[in-house]
């Protein structure tokens, strides 16, 4: 609701006559704003019939920042609020008014008249509006009225001034806090680099201990290929000569991941490299290396191995399995050749695990390939395994290439069927043809 009266000008200087006929006292909210506590009751009584009252509804802006200002406003009932830098980045409530206080005085105070905040209701406010013009009549008519108004701009601006020291300790609070945050994460960042270089350090070192290359034998044509999910990984493969008339064939998988299972497949591979070295069949090798590795093992961990002794006359792959994937074989036409499944339990976890010893023979034309489970596990973007039938249908597909090319196919093709996905777990392979 808005009520205008005619303005201050237009109404002779209250005399007693008038103030008989005014309204008393007691029913104008005028009279109970603090700012008008030092004027007689006529003068309130003039003010309470020439002032103009305005009721605005929550959201309103009555004037803005920066603006020229011919008025000031006394609030009455409701809220409005005082804010700096209205609808920037930087915008901040400043005060907060109500009942009894007043808004919009400083530009009817200084030299340029202009508006030094926003302000907006925050509730429905009923107020009253005071014109630059009758402002100054009514302080020529009451000079003490100025020295409230002093009084209530001086609180305020201790209060501002309060408010500024405490809003720029807050600041120097959250900066020192920033500063703070900042050297964590840059020493962090500095403990991350260092970490990523011992990483990388830590994979060239793995990679070193991987055989340079890949030592032969007559008769028969050997590949090798292994992919490392993280920058270490527990996979591992040895070629091993033994003999002009022999050669040593690893391939192992160590639980977990990351520099744990690269520091276990290390003393591992370099376990069994020392055992076969000095001569032991596969079987009683890799009982040897179960025995080191329980005495070296607090953490529970273990190994997948598949270890065998390849000969040139007999064409023969004499192997122990200890918990690993069953090897796969094809002839010269491409079928499959029968692979004997026995028991094996991996190393590390018992005292003499049960182990899985065969033969397989490779005829001329024939190939021979050993994996990680990480071949077979690899899956597409819908949870698909790449599994062992893939695998072998992508393994014997071409059967004029070499035993590498034969490795580097089947990386490829699991490297397509897994698509943007980071592979979950290494892929190690190791191909023999004959």
């Amino acid at each position: 609701m808005v009520l205008r009266v005619r303005s201050l000008g237009q109404i002779p200087h209250p005399d007693p006559a008038y103030a008989m006929r005014a309204l008393p006292m007691s029913d104008t909210p005028i009279s109970q704003v603090p700012l008008f506590a030092s004027l007689p009751s006529e003068e309130l009584d003039f003010l309470a019939a020439t002032l103009q009252e305005t009721t605005y509804p929550a959201g309103t802006i009555l004037f803005h920042e920066g603006e020229y200002g011919d008025r000031f406003y006394i609030v009455l009932d409701g809220w409005i609020e005082i804010i700096k830098a209205l609808g920037t980045h930087d915008e901040r409530l400043i005060s907060v008014r109500g009942a009894g206080e007043f808004v919009g005085e400083m530009s009817l105070l200084i030299g340029d008249g202009l508006r030094t905040a926003s302000v907006r209701v925050r509730s429905a406010a009923r107020v009253l509006e005071l014109t630059r013009d009758e402002f100054d009549r009514l302080l020529r008519r009451h000079p003490v009225m100025a020295y409230e108004m002093l009084r209530v701009l001086s609180t305020r601006l201790r209060e501002a001034n309060d408010a500024t020291i405490r809003d720029l300790h807050e600041r120097n609070q959250r900066l020192a806090q920033a500063y703070a945050d900042l050297q964590a994460a840059q020493a962090q960042i500095i403990e991350q680099e260092t970490l990523m270089r011992e990483l990388q350090l830590a994979g060239e070192i793995q990679e070193s201990m991987l055989p340079r290359t890949l030592a032969r034998i007559e008769g028969f044509d050997i590949g090798a290929r292994m992919v490392a999910a993280r920058m270490v990984g527990g996979d591992f493969f040895d070629i091993i000569p033994l003999s002009p008339d022999n050669l040593g064939i690893a391939i192992g998988d160590v639980s977990g991941k990351g520099v744990p299972a690269a520091m276990f497949m290390a003393l591992a591979s370099s376990l069994l490299r020392a055992e076969v070295t000095r001569g032991a069949p596969p079987e009683q090798a890799l009982a040897m290396l179960n025995r080191q590795l329980m005495t070296r093992n607090d953490k529970g961990m273990f190994v997948t191995l598949l270890y065998g002794v390849l000969w040139r006359e007999s064409r023969e792959f004499r192997y122990v399995r200890a918990g690993h994937e069953f090897p796969l074989a094809w002839n010269a036409s491409g079928t499959r050749m029968a692979v004997s499944r026995g028991r094996g339990l991996p190393l590390g976890l018992f005292p003499t695990p049960v182990l899985d010893v065969q033969s397989l023979m490779l005829p001329p034309g024939s190939t021979l390939l050993l994996y990680t489970d990480g071949a077979v596990e690899a899956m597409d973007a819908q949870e698909t395994l790449f599994g062992h039938d893939r695998l072998y249908q992508v393994a014997h597909a071409d059967m004029e290439g070499t035993a590498q090319d034969l490795c580097d196919q089947v990386v490829r093709a699991i490297s397509r069927y897994q698509g943007a996905a980071s592979p979950a777990d290494d892929i190690t392979l190791v191909a023999v043809r004959a």
